[in-house]
């Protein structure tokens, strides 16, 4: 086939233009109203130009729903609701789900208000425990037990010379002399 018998073709296969009184092919879709969006009209491209000058999604509504469509709109139509949950989060609760998604606090670590009474650990003491990933309230038996797991675990004749498994003994030997110092055992 020829190019201009494809032409023919698919002129022959496209509906008419739906303006009255045009017998061009209608290769253009319009919708046919706001509330019918997936029902269309078939134009030329003369009519189909016409009509998108003339087409307006808003016709016929109030103000109220306008404003209440660009808002749909806003969230692709989708259902919203507050962050968190329906209730309005604390700060206190804001802050500390920041820093548990930073990784500055465990997720089963209690509040800082709900923590076992006992001695004040500093930050230096806090963070220490972090590095050895153990909670507050450990005995010096456990610290050790821990520091010794650790040690082994990243020492750099097990880890072929690897660079990260020494810094990490490092910061390991540095927490476990910062405890070692402290009051708290």
């Amino acid at each position: 086939m020829f190019q201009w018998e494809d032409e023919a073709a698919s002129d022959a296969e496209a509906p008419h233009c739906d303006h009255a009184n045009c017998a061009e092919p209608g290769l253009y879709r319009a919708p046919k109203s706001r509330d019918r969006l997936n029902d269309y009209f078939n134009f030329c491209l003369e009519h189909v130009r016409a009509y998108n000058k003339s087409w307006n999604y808003f016709q016929g509504m109030g103000a109220e729903d306008i404003e209440h469509q660009i808002r749909r709109d806003t969230v692709w139509d989708r259902p919203t609701w507050p962050l968190g949950g329906w209730r309005i989060p604390q700060r206190e609760d804001v802050n500390r789900a920041f820093r548990r998604a930073m990784g500055l606090e465990d997720e089963n670590e209690p509040a800082s208000e709900a923590r076992s009474p006992g001695p004040k650990l500093s930050s230096a003491e806090y963070q220490a425990l972090r590095l050895l990933e153990l909670k507050p309230g450990v005995t010096w038996d456990e610290v050790k037990a821990r520091y010794k797991g650790l040690a082994k675990l990243l020492h750099p004749d097990a880890n072929g010379g690897d660079k990260l498994a020494e810094e990490r003994l490092k910061l390991v030997n540095q927490a476990y002399s910062t405890l070692k110092q402290s009051a708290l055992f």
